[in-house]
């Protein structure tokens, strides 16, 4: 047992945080960086050619992006609490401080964050998806993007830490990571079409305030809608009275060069205010997953205090 309890804080934090580190390597903690490389490939392979290129392009990809981040900061910490809760509980009872218990898991897991936003955007970089372009916070466009990537995955990643604090063993924590999941896609608030009285629950999840960043700096209410254009394609071929009359007027339009000036005007009539490449939108999502993230880490250590009188 660690023999902690004339410690200070400081000292405390900077001796797990050791510990945690030595798991990583020696614990094959490590695996979740190659992990968040493949789900950043598949991503890419399957959504990544119209991000930030079409309206709808941008929607999905910045929802899929979304997703990495809630997935790799979900599988980062899930069950690193739970998997030692027998201990904690000796050490705790041996003079362990928990906030600097959950600080030393703050700081380490910041690091993983990084270090898997940093993997995904080289392997975006590596696919050809085009990045946001234009900066609104920082003076440097992909920096303002990393920054959102890492406050959505570190956000999620404390979310599965309160998680864990509360589970009592990892097959528990595991049985209710994935309806955690499901809530955080289904109440993405931009992707699937919810009853306005359920509006207010996606103030709750990492993924609207993510979805919502994202789109907001890669300038959607710029971009072009290309769904109503495909869908007139198709009806190309249908017959009136002996002739093609939706053929017609998509050669009269192609023949006229006219194609991106309509799909540009497609895209002006359904623009998104909440999407508007203006920073106030982008702070203020940054602010929400901030606060959540706050509110995860004190519910963790609050549920922690109380260990010695778990009797589950």
């Amino acid at each position: 047992m660690l023999k902690i309890k004339h410690r200070g804080r400081v000292a405390q934090t900077r001796i797990y945080l050791g510990k945690f580190f030595r798991m990583f390597i020696f614990q094959n903690d490590w695996k979740v960086l190659p992990m968040s490389a493949v789900i950043a490939g598949l991503v890419s392979f399957a959504v990544g050619a119209n991000l930030y290129k079409t309206m709808e392009g941008t929607l999905m990809g910045s929802f899929a992006l979304a997703c990495i981040c809630i997935w790799n900061g979900f599988f980062n910490s899930i069950q690193v609490i739970c998997r030692e809760r027998a201990i904690l509980k000796r050490e705790h009872r041996s003079g362990l401080h928990i906030s600097s218990y959950i600080a030393a898991h703050m700081i380490y897991q910041a690091i993983l964050c990084v270090l898997q936003v940093f993997i995904t955007i080289q392997v975006l970089n590596f696919m050809n998806v085009v990045l946001p372009s234009k900066p609104l916070i920082t003076a440097i466009p992909v920096l303002d993007f990393g920054i959102t990537l890492f406050l959505v995955t570190y956000c999620a990643d404390m979310l599965a830490l309160l998680i864990s604090a509360f589970s009592r063993t990892t097959t528990a924590a595991m049985t209710i990571m994935p309806f955690m999941l499901i809530v955080q896609l289904l109440f993405s608030g931009g992707f699937f079409s919810l009853p306005q009285e359920a509006m207010p629950l996606t103030n709750l999840t990492a993924t609207k305030w993510g979805l919502t960043a994202l789109c907001a700096q890669g300038d959607y209410n710029s971009l072009p809608m290309v769904s109503i254009w495909n869908s007139v394609v198709k009806m190309k071929n249908i017959e009136y009275e002996g002739q093609r009359p939706v053929y017609e007027m998509l050669k009269y339009i192609e023949e006229n060069d006219m194609r991106d000036e309509i799909l540009m005007e497609t895209g002006k009539q359904n623009q998104n205010p909440d999407y508007a490449f203006d920073r106030d939108i982008v702070i203020r999502c940054w602010k929400w997953l901030i606060m959540w993230t706050v509110v995860y880490v004190a519910l963790a250590i609050f549920l922690l205090e109380f260990i010695d009188k778990d009797k589950r």
